[in-house]
């Protein structure tokens, strides 16, 4: 493949972007080579300045759940945008957005949007210590929850990718209240709680951590976690900027059948425009602002672009029996991955939870941080390499998830399946 332009428009990006960038991972430092600039998208499809096509497993990194460039919900953005594109003051929009999320997720009563996962979760936490009066907050190694100061303790996606998991510029006070456990580790989880009696606030957690690659819950961890939150009178609070509306109707919590107290969200909701949320049980979402103690405010939170692309996109999955059709492209690209990986004679643990999926170089379960760092690296570097050159975008880190759209098609699965095939022969 020819990527001229883009290595032209890389060294442009590099003297006046940190890196060349505006998010770390698209540098590909973790795979090698140089990023590809992209300047269409249309279904599962993008394509690059030098012309090169690609079927695309990222899709923005989740919220294409119908691809990019969908009629409904490129409509819906013209539709709304010739009336303005933000005002500052209510609309009419975050209302039905709001009552969509509350139909579809029994857990939310209540529900404040705002403009980034980073921002829901920042959010969330926050409610959380002042409902409760209380300080402390436990999270999960190799769960992302976005780049809040207090947040970036053993954290996954980009600053896992670079060996970094904890950030430059983060004082050692903003992190002292963070407990850190192991995912799965639901015994680690307890002796915190034993360790700091009535000083947690709340746990929050990736139901399936997607920003180490994905691995699931095992039996009884959200269980066990949803157990020792009520017994110690704390919040369980669940990220589902990633799985919301995507491994379920109504999330994880809808799949897994666990009804947090909190939940954050993004992706899906702003169907490819910036937006996150956060919502839970009433009696808690009334501590905010106007209401209560705890201050939250954004400009463009709720604002009507947004909002009009996130509610086609809810639409849309509301309208179609789109999570049996994305269920079974998975349970296709598993086994045909999985088989492409047996007769190559590499040992791989593809791990797929509905719609995420994630491949390891490794012949050990994947349950947690530590087993997916023991994945090889430089293999999956020299795959994606192969792979790109086949036309298949994958995540650019072993530490990020693949994701399925309505818009693949059981021939897009099985070309991927045979470039696997062809490329796990050479690495």
């Amino acid at each position: 493949m020819d990527h001229q332009l883009s290595e032209e428009l890389f060294r442009k990006a590099l003297q006046y972007l940190p890196g060349g960038v505006n998010s770390p991972v698209r540098a590909f430092r973790a795979v090698g080579g140089n990023p590809f600039f992209v300047n269409k998208a249309r279904g599962c499809r993008i394509w690059d300045v030098d012309g090169n096509e690609y079927v695309d497993y990222v899709g923005t990194w989740g919220p294409a759940i119908h691809g990019h460039a969908h009629p409904r919900i490129v409509q819906a953005v013209q539709e709304t945008a010739v009336y303005g594109t933000s005002f500052g003051i209510p609309n009419p929009l975050e209302v039905k957005m709001a009552e969509m999320i509350r139909r579809l997720v029994p857990s939310v009563e209540k529900v404040r949007m705002c403009n980034s996962g980073t921002e829901a979760t920042m959010s969330a936490i926050r409610l959380a210590r002042g409902f409760t009066g209380r300080e402390k907050i436990i999270k999960f190694e190799g769960c992302y929850h976005g780049h809040a100061d207090s947040l970036l303790v053993k954290a996954g996606s980009g600053a896992l990718t670079f060996g970094y998991p904890d950030s430059a510029g983060v004082p050692a006070a903003f992190t002292q209240h963070t407990l850190l456990a192991p995912y799965n580790d639901l015994d680690a989880v307890k002796a915190l709680f034993a360790a700091n009696p009535g000083a947690i606030a709340g746990i929050i957690v990736e139901p399936v951590p997607g920003n180490s690659g994905v691995f699931a819950p095992l039996p009884g961890f959200l269980e066990g976690l949803r157990e020792v939150t009520e017994k110690n009178g704390a919040l369980l609070i669940f990220d589902e900027v990633m799985t919301g509306f995507r491994v379920a109707k109504g999330g994880a919590q809808e799949r897994f059948g666990i009804k947090p107290d909190l939940s954050c969200f993004g992706k899906i909701i702003g169907g490819g425009l910036p937006v996150g949320a956060f919502g839970g049980r009433a009696e808690i979402m009334d501590y905010l602002a106007p209401l209560g103690p705890v201050y939250q405010a954004g400009t463009l939170s709720g604002n009507p672009l947004a909002m009009a692309a996130g509610i086609a996109s809810l639409e849309l999955l509301l309208e179609n029996d789109c999570y049996t059709r994305l269920e079974q492209l998975g349970q296709q690209l598993e086994s045909g991955m999985r088989d492409a990986a047996k007769s190559a004679g590499i040992p791989v643990r593809f791990n797929r939870v509905g719609a995420m999926f994630c491949a390891y170089f490794t012949d050990q379960p994947v349950c947690n941080l530590a087993d997916a760092m023991k994945s090889d690296r430089e293999r999956f570097a020299r795959y994606f390499r192969g792979m790109l050159e086949q036309g298949v975008f994958l995540a650019p880190s072993q530490f990020e998830a693949g994701f399925l759209s309505t818009a693949h098609t059981e021939a897009d699965i099985e070309a991927t399946i045979q470039a696997a095939r062809t490329v796990l022969k050479k690495i």
